[in-house]
């Protein structure tokens, strides 16, 4: 073989190993069956409240700073390794307060060093642990959760699907969102149809507040149009603060209940023995009856979950179906 026959044979050779090396590489599909067990697994970018986090298909180590987002993922059958235990858990979420499960401080204040020893795959935070996204984006992964209140069902949806594509549960969520679609579209038929009138009110330390649209509990009116008893209450985080006097004064055909003190385990008066007394007692409200004790963990824990999101529906669905009674 002639010696220009063997440099051209090399300098091809070259090129190709040169070609390969600068190929670029996919981090959303998954690694072949062929391939070397510390190939790099894939990836997907998701867009969140905070901005857009890379994260591994099916983590495998998932810290949860967020109860609506624990909710779904357990709803899922998806594991997680570590979460804020105590009493503030959900009951429905109390099995998460056990040994087998690490405990990662609070919603709040969450344990770095507890959180890195678990070397996570994924960190989600939302809401209430919304402020410690930087502290925990430093040590994994992490993507933020928290629903508007103001966009209720399109910031729901859109951290359904982020959670749907990570944990490859897109038939599932799909379904899930086809069902509350058509579950909202009845309770808007129900409320329209109606023509009741609803406050929304918040008992805690014997102290009473009101919420209407635009609020944290203003999915009642915004979503799912039942009309306000009144207008102009704060949509800040606590709402306004209310008498029973003018919880008469705008006499709303149903009265919406939230006893935050039973919910987180406070010691304190009641919401219905607060409640029972002469001037709440001349509502239209309370003399029909229509008086619904909404479910606190879902109202004030966990409002975003996948099995409390239908819960809230469901509660103002049985306010109104109460009211419709008062027709028969």
């Amino acid at each position: 073989m002639q010696v220009r026959t063997i440099l051209f044979l090399l300098l091809s050779g070259l090129a190709a190993l040169l070609l390969a090396a600068c190929a670029p590489m996919t981090t959303d599909t998954a690694t072949d069956s062929g391939a070397s067990d510390d190939a790099a697994s894939a990836t997907v970018t998701v867009i969140h409240p905070q901005g857009e986090t890379t994260v591994v298909k099916n983590p495998a180590t998932v810290v949860v700073f967020n109860y609506s987002a624990l909710d779904t993922l357990d709803a899922l059958g998806i594991p997680v390794a570590g979460v804020p235990q105590g009493p503030s858990m959900p009951p429905h979420l109390q099995k998460y307060n056990g040994e087998e499960y690490a405990g990662v401080g609070s919603t709040f204040e969450p344990d770095a060093e507890a959180v890195n020893a678990l070397d996570p795959d994924l960190i989600i935070v939302g809401l209430r642990s919304a402020a410690v996204y930087d502290d925990m984006a430093k040590i994994a992964p992490t993507i933020d959760v928290t629903v508007d209140w103001a966009q209720k069902l399109e910031a729901y949806r859109a951290y359904m699907d982020n959670l749907a594509v990570i944990f490859d549960k897109e038939a599932e969520v799909n379904a899930h969102l086809e069902n509350i679609d058509a579950r909202i579209a009845e309770v808007q038929t129900l409320a329209e149809e109606s023509g009741k009138t609803a406050l929304v009110i918040l008992t805690t330390g014997g102290e009473l507040s009101g919420y209407g649209p635009g609020s944290r509990f203003g999915l009642v009116h915004d979503l799912l149009h039942v009309a306000p008893a009144t207008e102009g209450l704060a949509t800040e985080v606590h709402g306004d603060a209310i008498s029973y006097e003018f919880i008469l004064e705008q006499n709303p055909d149903i009265l919406y209940v939230l006893d935050r003190d039973a919910t987180v385990g406070d010691e304190g008066e009641s919401a219905a023995r607060m409640l029972d007394n002469e001037i709440v007692n001349a509502t239209t409200a309370a003399r029909n009856g229509n008086i619904v004790y909404l479910n606190g963990p879902a109202w004030y824990m966990a409002d975003s979950g996948m099995t409390m999101f239908p819960a809230m529906i469901d509660d103002v669905a049985a306010g109104l179906e109460l009211a419709a009674d008062d027709l028969q």
